[in-house]
C-alpha cells in the first residue's frame, strides 16, 4: 500500500448520515486500503442550486496501492451501490466521493484532476481535512490550517453522533 489518498465524501438523499456510515464502511473494510481514517463529519450548505437539502460531509484518508483511475473506479461504483444518479450539474445526491489529493500528484486526465480543481474554495472540504491533517503542505504552498484560517466556515455545523 504506498499510495496516500484524500477523499471527500458527501450527500443530501436518503439519510446522508446514513450514506456516508455506510461507505465509509465499505472503504475501511475494502482489501485495497488501509490505514482509513476519516474527519468528523459537518453539515452544510449545497454548493450550486439552492433547491435541495444540505449536505453531510467529512474527508477520509487511506493507503491503496490502486493507481488514480483505480481509485477513482472504486470509488464510483461505491457510489453506484448507493444509488447515485447525476441529474444535474451539484445536484443532489446519495452518495458524492471526489478522490482531493493523491500523494503529491498532479493528474490531469478527462475523468480524474488531481488535486481536486475547487477543494481550496470550499469549506466542507478543508475543515474536515483540518481534522486529519492540519499541517500538511498542500499544493499552493500553504497549510491546510492556514486555508482554514482564511475561508469562512461559520456556515458549518458538526454532526454530533449519538
Amino acid at each position: 500500500m504506498n499510495n496516500v489518498v484524500y477523499i471527500g465524501l458527501g450527500s443530501n438523499l436518503d439519510n446522508p448520515l446514513a450514506q456516508l456510515k455506510s461507505a465509509i464502511e465499505q472503504l475501511s473494510n475494502h482489501p485495497s486500503i488501509a490505514n482509513f481514517q476519516v474527519s468528523s463529519l459537518y453539515g452544510s450548505k449545497p454548493v450550486g442550486p439552492q433547491d435541495q437539502p444540505d449536505y453531510t460531509n467529512a474527508v477520509a484518508r487511506f493507503e491503496t496501492s490502486l493507481d488514480g483511475i483505480a481509485t477513482l473506479d472504486l470509488l464510483q461504483s461505491i457510489e453506484q451501490d448507493h444509488r447515485r444518479v447525476r441529474e444535474r450539474h451539484w445536484g443532489p445526491r446519495t452518495l458524492d466521493l471526489d478522490v482531493l489529493l493523491f500523494n503529491n500528484d498532479n493528474i490531469a486526465l478527462p475523468r480524474l484532476t488531481v488535486p481536486h480543481p475547487f477543494m481550496l474554495e470550499r469549506g466542507f472540504v478543508i475543515r474536515p481535512l483540518l481534522d486529519l491533517a492540519p499541517e500538511m503542505l498542500l499544493h499552493n504552498g500553504k497549510t491546510v490550517a492556514e486555508h482554514v484560517s482564511q475561508l469562512d466556515t461559520n456556515d458549518l455545523v458538526l454532526i454530533k453522533e449519538e
